[in-house]
């Protein structure tokens, strides 16, 4: 099987650009600067935000990867640029936008319920092999 035009071929699979996802989250005290040690704010931290970010590009994969894979961050650029009190939900969205042999690069953006902007950037993310790459994450010590 050739694959499409645009697309490029991961192990198994063929993953095209345009694939999407999403994520939610409502803030709560444990997402807040103050409670994750990334400020002394009662607002939506930037680490949880990012980590929400991610998991939309995990969800534009979901499905998408051969059996015994999955993907890693290894690069992001994001900015954080409107705060979220607690109680308030933030909604992250990823396109894909280049697939570059194992390396998957995202755009995502999180807004608020308003659909005001609160973050935007790009993630990218590599394809593994799930054993071969838990087999080098050294021991707990």
């Amino acid at each position: 099987m050739t694959a499409p035009t645009g697309a490029r071929r991961v192990a198994d699979v063929v993953l095209e650009p345009g694939a999407r996802g999403s994520a939610r989250r409502t803030v709560g005290e444990a997402d807040t600067g103050a409670s994750v040690g990334s400020s002394d704010l009662r607002i939506l931290a930037t680490p949880i935000l990012l980590a929400l970010s991610e998991a939309a590009t995990v969800d534009a994969l979901a499905g998408s990867l051969p059996g015994g894979s999955t993907s890693v961050s290894m690069r992001v650029h994001y900015d954080h640029v409107r705060p979220v009190p607690v109680g308030r939900p933030v909604f992250a969205a990823a396109r894909l936008e280049r697939v570059e042999g194992r390396r998957l690069t995202f755009s995502v953006e999180a807004r608020d319920e308003a659909g005001d902007l609160v973050g935007s950037g790009r993630i990218v993310r590599i394809v593994v092999d799930r054993r071969r790459f838990e087999e080098r994450v050294p021991p707990a010590q």
